[in-house]
């Protein structure tokens, strides 16, 4: 049986932050994730977690300058200090919400500027990020996402991911394996999950096109569900999708699965 979590960035936005967690709960939702948690008091989340009886499956780490268009800092030279200081940050979040798996954004980079350049910082920093992370039990993990919805992004493709993680060799860095990305990307979803799979450390869904519930559009979600239950994934499936018209009123996709009623 799949462990879906509700990204509460997407979801539930009917309410406040804060009382989205309950929200959540209340559709039988288990685990939750959401981008950054870093406008609310590490404690005050803590408390809703331990409240409602919600798991923390992921977030990420400081992207940057959000409001300025920056979509995270890993791959940017220059920006080295500044990542390190998220980490310890994401850390500290992480510590309070028990949450075991962090995702470092890459960041935007110039199509004129040599990517190897990137690359290497990139590389290191992961490097730092996953030593930091592995004495409190944290996975590091990187993800893929589409020329589409954020053009410009560093790391576009599960092959460019891995090419990644193969040069950063820490044990705790892993996939960030989002299906709507990779669909837009790569597609031949089933066959890149059994390939994939023992690089995985969380898996993300949406419908495609659109963003929409994951039973709206051209993916065969239940399908790969199963896929995932056969080959043992033991890890979340985050919710990272746009409600098309209200959170509760798109959930009979999860009705099958416990949730939404």
């Amino acid at each position: 049986m799949p462990k879906f979590a509700a990204n509460l960035s997407m979801m539930f936005q009917e309410v406040g932050f804060l009382d989205r967690f309950g929200a959540a709960a209340k559709a039988g939702f288990r685990g939750v994730e959401y981008l950054f948690p870093y406008d609310f008091a590490a404690a005050d989340i803590a408390d809703r977690l331990r409240r409602h009886e919600l798991t923390q499956a992921l977030f990420n780490l400081p992207p940057g300058n959000w409001g300025a268009g920056e979509r995270g800092v890993a791959a940017l030279p220059g920006r080295e200090a500044e990542f390190r200081e998220g980490v310890e940050r994401a850390i500290h979040y992480a510590k309070a919400t028990g949450c075991r798996t962090l995702h470092a954004m890459a960041g935007l980079w110039p199509q004129e500027r040599p990517r190897a350049e990137g690359e290497e910082v990139y590389v290191a920093n992961l490097r730092h990020a996953a030593d930091a992370m592995a004495p409190h039990g944290i996975t590091l993990v990187i993800e893929p996402i589409n020329t589409r919805d954020i053009p410009g992004y560093f790391l576009n493709t599960t092959t460019q991911g891995i090419a990644i993680l193969d040069r950063v060799a820490r044990p705790n860095a892993r996939l960030q394996l989002d299906l709507y990305h990779c669909q837009i990307m790569e597609g031949d979803l089933a066959e890149r999950i059994k390939r994939l799979l023992p690089r995985v450390g969380h898996v993300q869904i949406a419908g495609n096109p659109g963003r929409f519930e994951p039973d709206v559009g051209e993916i065969n979600y239940p399908f790969l569900y199963d896929l995932l239950d056969e080959l043992g994934y033991q890890g979340w499936i985050g919710c990272e999708y746009r409600p098309k018209a209200g959170t509760l009123a798109g959930l009979g996709w999860a009705k099958r699965y416990g949730i939404g009623g």
